[in-house]
């Protein structure tokens, strides 16, 4: 019997991820201490809402902000362990230019994550890691099964909270260094926990 799906390799170093042709699945993958950590297939939900703010954060953006853009899909590389790890977050938000052959977002200020049952565990390593990149001033984790959201906002001393802010239904996610305010109820519209 045949495979067209590559062999994963055991370990490897982000240049490498990089340069890897995937496994023929068309999976998305993580690279997490070096070894490949795999994406589950997101929901509609999730698609919806993903599309949503990515939309929200644009159009703030390109109003007050158009030096500054989202991006879905760009990955980051953490600061622990940085030739081994590569994470890419649902979304992230940068001012640094775009150029060519650059698969990392550069200098983040913003990470939206978006919390689903399968990928609790791997959202917030995720967000651990976030958290080493200097750039990055917020980091906002937005659940997909109810109307909340965690909110991490680096101190003018540069530190973290030791515990997320939430955000329930009817409450308002602060993102003070582009200067916008997305009611939360916003990220849900069109989806089945759209607060009316």
């Amino acid at each position: 019997m045949t495979s067209t799906a590559v062999r994963q390799p055991n370990l490897m170093t982000v240049e490498e991820f990089l340069a890897w042709p995937g496994d023929g699945t068309g999976r998305w993958y993580d690279l997490v201490d070096g070894e490949l950590r795999a994406q589950d297939a997101p929901s509609e939900t999730h698609g919806s809402m993903h599309a949503r703010i990515a939309y929200l954060l644009t159009a703030h953006l390109d109003k007050r902000l158009p030096s500054c853009r989202a991006v879905i899909g760009g990955g980051v590389k953490p600061r622990l362990r940085a030739k081994w790890n590569y994470r890419i977050p649902d979304l992230a938000v940068t001012c640094g230019r775009n150029e060519k052959g650059v698969h990392a977002v550069p200098d983040p200020v913003i990470i939206i994550e978006l919390l689903s049952p399968s990928n609790r565990a791997d959202t917030w390593d995720n967000v651990r890691n976030y958290a080493t990149l200097p750039s990055v001033s917020e980091i906002v984790v937005i659940d997909t099964e109810s109307v909340s959201a965690d909110v991490l906002v680096r101190d003018d001393k540069g530190l973290w909270p030791a515990n997320p802010t939430r955000v329930d239904a009817g409450g308002v996610v602060l993102f003070a260094s582009i200067g916008f305010e997305m009611p939360l109820n916003e990220a849900y519209r069109g989806t089945y926990l759209a607060v009316m």
